[in-house]
C-alpha cells in the first residue's frame, strides 16, 4: 500500500512505497556500500541492522578510490557514523 506525501512548496505529491527500515530489510543478505562521515567506504553483505541503523556486514572490505584497501571479514558499524547505505 502506497503512502503519499504532499510538498506544499513544490506542489508535488511523492509516493512512498516503503519506510527507510523496510528498504534496509530488502537489502538484507545482499552486498551494500556503506559510506561513513570522513569519507571511508565499506562494502559487504548486510547481515543485520537495528533501529539506530547500526549495521553488521559480513565479508566486509574497506575501499578507497573504488579499490579494495583491506579485507576485514565481519564488522559492526555504528549507525551515527553512516551517511549512505546503497545496494551494490
Amino acid at each position: 500500500m502506497a503512502n503519499f506525501i504532499y510538498c506544499p512548496d513544490s506542489r508535488l505529491v511523492v509516493t512512498i512505497e516503503d519506510r527507510p527500515l523496510d528498504a534496509l530489510n530488502q537489502a538484507r543478505n545482499k552486498r551494500v556500500l556503506v559510506e561513513l562521515k570522513g569519507g571511508k567506504q565499506y562494502v559487504g553483505k548486510l547481515r543485520a541492522f537495528d533501529i539506530h541503523v547500526n549495521v553488521v556486514l559480513e565479508d566486509a572490505e574497506e575501499r578507497a578510490d573504488g579499490e579494495t584497501k583491506r579485507k576485514l571479514g565481519m564488522v559492526f558499524i555504528r549507525g551515527d557514523t553512516i551517511i549512505i547505505i546503497s545496494p551494490e
